[in-house]
């Protein structure tokens, strides 16, 4: 496939450019300035004060003034057999929630990528779930829940599959339940991203793989998606990034029932915090979440990365 391969190389070389002048990224600086101010107001400082608040003995309600104490949070959390349930709970959701949520917004950026009739309220339809808040949506599907007047025991009455089931209340079938709604619930954004990359995707490449006598399928994996990893890559980081730190869709739908079965790390380390009061333990929950999941973006980002250069 040389035609592919020169057209691919023609699309990635980039312009000519002239050396920098100096000076010019003190002048970058003060463009980037107003955007880093928020984050370094609401992002980063509150993630350091949470750090220092983790080796202190906070509480609420107590009169004695907060103590610091080192480690000794870490030392009884790393005991804490409870956290560490509802860590593998929260990593079991992350991955159940990113995975399907990946693989269908792929089909469903293919399809909306194709020259259809009313491609644009297919495309609106599509995003309407990222529109709906967090709460709404949860709301909504504990309706589609409900053990007794839930359109999905209903339908699966009609269908003579059974008398239903309270999906939300069972052992066995909480976790999976909520996976399914996040799923359904980020699954618009994920679309959204990889429309954007297939969009971007020089056409050049796939008229070139198509005079080649490449069928779809092999154009999709010596065109679409290499130009696609990018992307790809990004998004996945992204949303387990966002799915380990769910809070409101699970709080809504079970707040972390039926007997722990759907408390995900976030759901645990807010209950220690504002049901119990003990805010320095709740930090040292969120500074290991930080760490743990760092250190796991890590090593899918470089192993990633190493197979792209690789390939």
């Amino acid at each position: 496939m040389t035609s592919v391969t020169e057209a691919r190389r023609a699309a990635k070389s980039p312009p000519s450019r002239g050396r920098p002048r100096r000076g010019a990224g003190h002048g970058a600086w003060f463009l980037v300035l107003p955007a880093l101010l928020p984050i370094l107001v609401l992002s980063v400082g509150p993630l350091l004060y949470g750090v220092l608040l983790a080796f202190t003995d906070a509480q609420s309600g107590r009169t004695e003034p907060t103590q610091w104490i080192g480690g000794l949070n870490f030392t009884d959390l790393a005991r804490d057999t409870l956290f560490w349930e509802s860590f593998r709970i929260g990593l079991v959701w992350a991955v159940g929630v990113t995975v399907p949520q990946f693989l269908l917004a792929l089909g469903l950026a293919l399809l909306l990528n194709q020259n259809l009739r009313l491609r644009w309220l297919a495309r609106a339809l599509a995003i309407i779930p990222w529109a709906m808040p967090e709460v709404v949506v949860g709301i909504m599907w504990r309706l589609v829940y409900n053990p007794d007047a839930g359109i999905l025991n209903e339908t699966l009455r009609d269908l003579g599959l059974g008398d239903g089931r309270d999906w939300l209340s069972g052992l066995g079938t909480a976790l999976p339940a909520v996976i399914v709604v996040g799923v359904w619930a980020g699954m618009p954004q994920t679309t959204v991203a990889l429309l954007a990359g297939l969009q971007n995707t020089p056409r050049e490449l796939h008229e070139a793989a198509a005079l080649d006598g490449a069928g779809a399928w092999r154009r999709f994996r010596t065109v679409t998606w290499p130009a696609l990893r990018p992307v790809a890559l990004a998004i996945t980081a992204l949303n387990f990034i966002w799915n380990f730190n769910a809070f409101a869709l699970v709080y809504v739908l079970t707040n972390g029932g039926p007997g722990g079965r759907t408390r995900l790390p976030m759901l645990f380390a807010y209950e220690e915090a504002f049901r119990y009061g003990q805010f320095g333990y709740a930090a040292a929950m969120g500074c290991v979440m930080v760490a743990v999941i760092s250190v796991l973006l890590a090593l899918f980002l470089a192993g990633r990365l190493k197979g792209g250069d690789e390939a």
